[in-house]
């Protein structure tokens, strides 16, 4: 099979739902088909109120859908009638079982490949894009080979390197497309196959063709890389605050080396997002796996550094409300993980906001995108994660008693005792900050954990400045 007419992604989230709108609208001449077994998110995607929020994609999605994109929640006949399907559903870390907290939860993937196993009439080419651990791939094998089903079928990996908030640029622009397959007469041909579709528009000395396993591990790889350079830097501010050196500084002057480079230097309250705490923790689970724990200890504590981070800040804003924000009223701006997505996966806002809460504080948070169903269900998960590690879970209604979500940002910071910013919203610059000194209870703290703001214009105004590495 060499020239692909039907395309179905199941699993229409962060990842399906962007790549499939740009596969349609670079490829007119394959229909794809986004099918999800949740009808809500179905039915928004099928609006103009996006599931998912990400510059440029409700742009392209009202160009193509309807043409050759679709959306449906018939996954068996979406399966049937396609010849490539990606499976793009959500691997979690585990919350329960072996590997609880570090393994990632599979049954999600296991439940899509026996859904195609029992569906499929005809050749199928099976496309991992869900960030997956290693040999993934040989399990959906497994379970294939053992369903008569009467098909050939090829599976590929061919992970996604998107970054949330620029999604749709790093789809049309990719720096490169990875696709491993087995390096068999069909497989090749398999990877061949969705080669061509992505040479619709990306040039093929971008395209990289590997084995199976190397395309899995490559993804674990980068994420490792990229969270230990963030948790690198964000060491160095924790000096800096002893020192006197300021560790944008320090970030630039690294950064002018070429071997080293500017990306990824930006101290901050820590990394969050789907992908590089879970990815990590995968990676460090199959180091343990495959004995090896000098390798799993090394990448652990890019995690450790991070947690550290995230605890380093909270605690900062405690001591300084004098060592108790019992009954204090705590402006959280941002809840995002990162600005232009409301994606809060894995937020530092919602690790700061449990800490905070754990001392009694009354949060009122303000963040443009994200929901206020989205933020207390981010609590509640915590809690789940919590449950059997002998830290102190909060009640479902403690939260949302004590957290209080705004539309207004001028509501949550009136007579609030200190401000804090966790997520890198440019809107946040624009605010009115002298009417958010006014209006906010004296001594009025500001704790910028984006480091976004000039401090010393902060402190102009009248604000009390706390920013990382300074």
């Amino acid at each position: 099979m060499t020239s692909i007419h039907s395309i179905c992604c199941i699993g229409a989230g962060y990842v399906g739902g962007p790549t499939m709108a740009v596969f349609a609208l670079k490829c007119p001449h394959i229909k794809v088909t986004v099918v999800d077994s949740n009808p809500d998110k179905i039915a928004a995607w099928n609006t103009d109120e996006l599931p998912v929020y990400e510059p440029g994609l409700l742009e392209i999605v009202k160009q193509v859908r309807g043409k050759n994109l679709f959306f449906s929640t018939e996954v068996d006949q979406a399966i049937e009638e396609a010849e490539m399907i990606f499976i793009s559903v959500n691997t979690p870390t585990k919350t329960y079982g072996v590997g609880k907290g570090m393994a990632a939860d599979l049954k999600y993937v296991e439940l899509c490949t026996r859904q195609i196993a029992r569906v499929a009439k005809s050749d199928k080419i099976i496309v991992e894009k869900s960030t997956l651990p290693v040999r993934t791939a040989e399990s959906i094998k497994t379970i294939i080979r053992g369903t008569t089903t009467g098909f050939n079928f090829q599976v590929l990996s061919n992970p996604e390197f998107l970054a949330e908030g620029t999604a749709i640029s790093d789809l049309l622009n990719a720096d490169r497309v990875l696709i491993g397959g087995d390096q068999t007469p069909e497989g090749l041909a398999a990877i061949e196959a969705l080669t061509a579709i992505y040479a619709n528009w990306v040039p093929r000395e971008r395209i990289i063709q590997t084995r199976l396993w190397s395309s899995e591990l490559s993804k674990l790889t980068a994420n490792a890389f990229l969270a230990q350079r963030v948790s690198s830097i964000n060491a160095i501010s924790a000096l800096c605050e002893r020192t006197g050196a300021d560790v944008d500084e320090v970030a630039a002057a690294i950064g002018m080396d070429s071997r080293i480079g500017p990306k990824f230097l930006k101290a901050s309250v820590g990394f969050g997002g789907s992908c590089f705490q879970k990815d990590i923790l995968n990676l460090v689970y199959l180091c343990r796996h495959f004995n090896l724990p000098e390798v799993a200890d090394y990448w652990e504590q890019v995690i450790k550094m991070n947690d550290y981070q995230k605890h380093r800040f909270a605690q900062k804003v405690i001591t300084t409300l004098f060592n108790t924000v019992s009954g204090k009223k705590i402006a959280v701006l941002g809840w995002a993980f990162k600005k232009d997505t409301n994606d809060s996966r894995e937020s530092a806002a919602i690790y700061v906001a449990d800490e905070l809460l754990q001392d009694q504080a009354e949060i009122h948070v303000y963040d443009p995108k994200v929901s206020k169903q989205r933020i207390l269900d981010d609590l509640d998960y915590l809690q789940t994660l919590k449950e059997g590690n002998g830290n102190g879970c909060l009640s479902a209604e403690y939260i949302r008693r004590r957290v209080i979500v705004h539309t207004d940002p001028y509501a949550a910071t009136d007579r609030a005792h200190a401000a804090l910013i966790l997520t890198e919203w440019d809107v946040f610059r624009s605010f009115d900050w002298h009417k958010i000194y006014e209006q906010m209870l004296k001594p009025a703290f500001l704790f910028d954990g984006r480091n976004l703001l000039d401090g010393k214009a902060m402190e102009k105004i009248g604000f009390k400045v706390y920013q990382i590495g300074k």
